[in-house]
């Protein structure tokens, strides 16, 4: 299976790697690394992360504070946020 990023997710995913570059360049590498990690693991199990509503589930980084939103859909998963763990709940439910 496939994934996308909504463009919006895109956005936050190079913002949060670029704010952590900024106060050390290999924290920026080890965030992208649990994103990659994370996404393997949603991959594989689409259906076994929590669900949020009807069609959405979160998935959480193993070392940052943040998760995944997603959809599963037919033939691809639709990243729609990496959020932070206390900021804003909610704020990506426009992009379902």
């Amino acid at each position: 299976m496939n994934y996308t990023f909504h463009p919006h997710a895109e956005r936050e995913l190079e913002e949060i790697e670029s704010h952590y570059d900024s106060i050390l360049h290999e924290l920026g590498d080890r965030f992208r690394e649990d994103v990659e990690m994370t996404l393997s693991r949603i991959l594989e199990f689409p259906q076994g992360w929590q669900l949020l509503s009807k069609v959405t589930r979160r998935c959480r980084l193993s070392r940052f504070p943040y998760a995944i939103i997603y959809r599963v859909r037919k033939d691809e998963i639709r990243l729609l946020a990496i959020a932070h763990h206390r900021r804003e709940p909610n704020y990506w439910k426009s992009r379902i």
